[in-house]
């Protein structure tokens, strides 16, 4: 069977030490494929060592890639000195151990052959005491590394003309000049950008660019000069501002606004153009429109030829008064010569569940921040950002590429606005964007009718090391039967996947386009793809449809799957998290929805919800259909429901070729399964919600049984202290290997204190216990169940002991946990697990990790009526609010060590070669930044090349994430409304 009946899925997100790195784990997996010749008698040792450190308080993660430069190695040893007294305290990937100053690590069985070129990764977690310096020399079997002849230089550039502040007007001609030199060679050209947008290329000094009949805007102008060898630099940003347009309007901003009853709300007025004389604009209420809905100030505005671009302030105000109506009225700002601009405000009653209480007003102010289009939350295309910054590096390697989390958030955030507002068109609408962008339509999986449930996809094992990729497809290997294929067709009428594919490249920046057509945006992606050593620095984007337009002669299908040929084909990875949240929001948008007699107005979405909710079960299945305890590739398949192990595993994923007239198309479950991603709210909605029950015969079963599984696997992975433990696997290392001895298991299932990924360990993120916890709190307020409070009263008590507020309303809230011991083999009932402990390693005052912790606090709170939680809930949110408010919505300073692997070597099997959509070369000699140039074009580029250069500090940055943004905004919301 070719490569396009394997089950390639890959998987969502990895955020970055300091928020617990989620690196995704693939469907594809790998076998070397190298083949090495045999070593001469006495063997020359050549070899690099990269090291690089991520600190935190007394502790820090070493990374370190050691690199074959010389004959194949059969094994190998590793030498080095620590040189201020750090400690190694924990290791993976290799044997570590330390004498004194002195540290070895050896080889294990699966990393120990590396042929020349060849690398592997290894890491530890270290301790030390004021500073941890590098070490300053390796050794591999006895040899020094890091020896070679020097690099060559890159190029020097600058940019100069136009120079930092100039202004033209519009349609305005800006040019652009640069200074360019190499060292020790030539400069072959120089590219000059707006932004990451390409104006214009000069071979020959001087370097210039007219660019001609720009519009009115803020623009960031760069010159990237390339030298002889392919080294580029690129230059400091410009920044110029190109002012007026040829129409006289007036510009208000937001354009929607929500006011609290009882309070205000405010937005900004300024005009399009400089005028010539002052200009008076007007704001008044148009007729029709809710009379409690008032301009308290700001009627009357003066713009001058000099403040004409400076937004002046509206204030509205909302009247206090006993309905239960949540009105809107229209308010219109004119000026004598000016197209007028008009903004729509919405009145968040108090009257109802809500309360009159601060809380509710809080999240009107975050509403109105989110949907401010100043603030550059959401695409034009009105799909929501993974965050306003686009220089980010985490689980999507760019800020304005977007996650199947952040439409789930994006349908909570409205879910909320439905219950503060009583208007519930916004909830529709997000579904609505959501299945539009970010759902595959039938013409992005065309040949699923071609799907056979009997055989669902070709085995390719899973592989530790990156280097061991491309993985063989290997049809020797029994794979089992899907049983909810031919049941979910009969239900819906076809044959299509309803449901979120996880990453979107929103502003289509790789420039792959929609199928390859290189332009349509959002445009489907996917990155990680090898395994759990696969950080985010080391992954290849690729597109999901892969057409054979960028990468190599077979696209990107070979750097990841072995097979004697390829077809172009298209392939999408769902990560169950998102869309069980996504069924969460539906849950509480059709309660708050009949509370106000209006579920009628949401039923059509909520009916959606159930139909995700139904082929979300494909996430409870081995990933080739295995049955449960399978611990070698000769285990027996699966036949029905035997291989759902019941949980939501960390993704599903399913493909298929793109010629309709191929035949053939394919579909995977996952054995690995994480505490962080079980929800058993949306199971209980699922199975016992009639609105929300899907309509295949066996789905209500499945997920009643997926909610008792999820609880039983919280106790069993719920340590001494009260924390939660990793998760547990079907497949071993991901090729079906037997566990090692005395393994716990749970339904057979091998216990993994790291499930899915190693880089660093996964749920040493407190975020994972927060995001997991509120679930189970949501659980056990809505129902009451008995074994979620017993599960919470442990877990509530660890986090707040762990929990430091000040008197300021600062705080410090958990952030890097450490795992010792292992759980009991599963009973029922289950016994304490005595030899489990985790303790917590550094604090963090993380503002959305604080919001999904202090919903956790105030759920439990409520329900179990316990003042302390209920206080500890009110103190974190009231201690964002006290410091960490800004114009976009909340955020803390994040100093980003971690991008000192900005510029990490990307491992690509020697002799492969091929091009990035935008022209960067993909080869062995690629790094995270040189396939993705386009990221020195970003403002916030310079102070990171500082950093990597050695001449500036790490980097800080405020960012917003849009997930981070409303898990505060909802805590608000929800704190109001729970405690009124």
């Amino acid at each position: 069977m070719s490569t396009s009946s394997f089950g390639a899925g890959a998987l969502p997100r990895s955020r970055t030490k300091r928020r617990g790195v989620w690196v995704a784990l693939v469907g594809l997996a790998a076998g070397l494929l190298t083949v090495v010749a045999p070593s001469p008698a006495s063997a020359a040792v050549a070899c690099s060592v990269d090291y690089t450190t991520t600190d935190w308080n007394n502790g820090f993660t070493g990374a370190v890639k050691i690199t074959n430069n010389g004959d194949p190695w059969t094994n190998w040893t590793l030498r080095f000195t620590f040189p201020g007294g750090q400690q190694v305290t924990q290791g993976w990937s290799a044997n570590w151990s330390q004498s004194g100053a002195n540290v070895t690590a050896t080889n294990l069985s699966w990393n120990g052959n590396l042929g020349t070129g060849q690398s592997t990764n290894i890491g530890f977690n270290g301790s030390h005491t004021g500073t941890n310096p590098k070490p300053t020399s390796f050794t591999i079997n006895g040899v020094v590394c890091n020896g070679g002849t020097p690099t060559n230089q890159p190029p020097t550039v600058a940019l100069t003309s136009p120079t930092a502040g100039q202004t033209f007007t519009a349609p305005a001609t800006v040019n652009l000049a640069a200074n360019a030199a190499d060292s020790d060679g030539t400069v072959s050209k120089v590219d000059f950008y707006s932004g990451t947008t390409l104006l214009g290329t000069d071979t020959t000094a001087p370097y210039t660019y007219s660019w001609t009949g720009v519009a009115a805007g803020d623009y960031s102008l760069t010159a990237k000069a390339t030298d002889n060898a392919g080294a580029t630099t690129t230059s400091s940003p410009v920044g110029i501002t190109v002012s007026g347009t040829t129409a006289q309007a007036i510009v208000v901003s937001p354009t929607t606004l929500v006011v609290p009853e009882g309070g205000t709300a405010t937005y900004g007025v300024k005009l399009s153009k400089a005028p010539t004389a002052n200009v008076t604009v007007t704001t008044a209420k148009a007729t029709g429109g809710d009379a409690d809905l008032t301009v308290q100030s700001g009627g009357s505005l003066t713009f001058t030829p000099a403040n004409w671009n400076t937004a002046q302030t509206v204030t509205i105000a909302a009247a206090e008064d006993a309905d239960t109506a949540a009105g809107t009225a229209t308010f219109t700002s004119t000026a004598t010569g000016w197209t007028s601009a008009s903004l729509v405000a919405t009145e968040a009653d108090n009257d109802g569940s809500g309360g009159n209480n601060e809380y509710i007003q809080r999240f009107t102010t975050m509403y109105n921040k989110l949907h401010d289009p100043a603030n550059g939350y959401f695409s034009p295309q009105g799909v929501p950002y993974h965050s306003v910054e686009t220089l980010m590096v985490e689980a999507p390697d760019h800020g304005h590429e977007t996650t199947s989390e952040a439409f789930s958030y994006y349908l909570w955030l409205e879910a909320v606005y439905g219950q503060v507002t009583g208007t519930w068109t916004r909830f529709n609408d997000a579904w609505g964007i959501m299945e539009r962008y970010i759902i595959p339509s039938t013409a992005d999986q065309p040949t699923n009718s071609f799907y056979n449930p009997s055989k669902p996809a070709t085995y390719a094992g899973e592989w530790d090391n990156i280097s061991q990729y491309p993985s063989r497809l290997d049809s020797g290997v029994s794979v089992g039967t899907d049983p909810l294929a031919n049941e979910l067709k009969s239900a819906y009428g076809t044959s299509d996947v309803y449901g979120m594919h996880w990453l979107l490249d929103v502003d289509n920046t790789y420039g792959f386009g929609r199928c390859g057509d290189g332009t349509t945006k959002p445009a489907y992606i996917n990155t990680y793809q090898r395994g759990p050593e696969e950080s985010v620095f080391e992954t290849v984007p690729q597109p999901s449809c892969d057409t054979f337009k960028h990468g190599g002669p077979n696209g990107y299908l070979d750097l990841f799957t072995g097979d004697s040929s390829y077809a172009k084909q298209w392939k999408y990875t769902n990560a169950p998290d998102a869309d069980a949240r996504a069924v969460q929001a539906a849950y509480w948008a059709y309660t708050w929805a009949k509370a106000q007699g209006k579920e009628s107005q949401i039923s059509a979405t909520v009916a959606k919800a159930a139909k995700m909710g139904d082929y979300l079960r494909y996430s409870m299945y081995d990933k080739y259909f295995k049955k449960q305890g399978c611990t070698s590739t000769s285990c027996p398949a699966g036949t029905g429901k035997d291989s759902s192990a019941y949980l939501l595993s960390w993704y599903y994923a399913w493909g298929g070729a793109n010629d309709t007239s191929a035949g053939w198309a394919w579909r995977i479950g996952s054995s690995h399964n994480h505490s962080g991603y079980q929800n058993p709210l949306a199971a209980w909605a699922l199975s016992n919600v009639d609105v929300l029950k899907p309509k295949s015969p066996t789905a209500v079963t499945d997920w009643s049984t997926s909610l008792t599984r999820q609880l039983e696997f919280y106790q069993w992975l719920q340590s001494a202290e009260g924390a939660i433990a990793g998760g547990a696997t079907n497949s071993w290392q991901g090729h079906y290997a037997a566990p090692p001895a005395g393994t716990p298991t749970f339904y057979g299932m091998a216990y993994d204190w790291q499930p899915v990924y190693h880089d660093p360990p996964s749920n040493q993120w407190f975020g994972f216990q927060a995001w997991s916890m509120e679930r189970v709190a949501e659980f056990y307020y809505a129902t009451g169940n008995a074994t979620a409070k017993s599960i919470l009263d442990k877990w509530v008590a660890w986090a707040m002991a762990g929990t430091t507020i000040n008197a300021n309303g600062t705080f410090q809230i958990p952030s890097t946990l450490r795992w010792t011991g292992q759980p009991n083999t599963w009973t029922n009932p289950p016994t304490p697990n005595t030899g489990l402990h985790v303790t917590i390693a550094d604090y963090t005052n993380d503002v959305g990790v604080a919001g999904s912790y202090a919903k956790v606090l105030m759920y439990y709170a409520a329900k179990a009526n316990n003042t302390a939680a209920k206080n500890m809930a009110k103190a974190l949110l009231d201690g964002i609010w006290a410091n960490n408010q800004d114009a976009k919505g909340v955020s803390v300073p994040e100093t980003k060590a971690d991008y000192n692997r900005l510029d990490d070597p990307i491992y690509i099997p020697a002799g492969w070669t091929g091009k990035m959509p935008n022209g960067d070369t993909i080869n062995s000699s690629s790094t995270f930044i040189s396939i993705r140039s386009w990221y020195r074009n970003d403002p916030d580029w310079p102070k990171v090349q500082a950093y990597l250069n050695g001449t500036g500090p790490a980097p800080t940055f405020n960012y917003h994430r849009f997930w981070a943004q409303v898990d505060v905004a909802v805590a608000l919301a929800e704190y109001g409304r729970l405690f009124p």
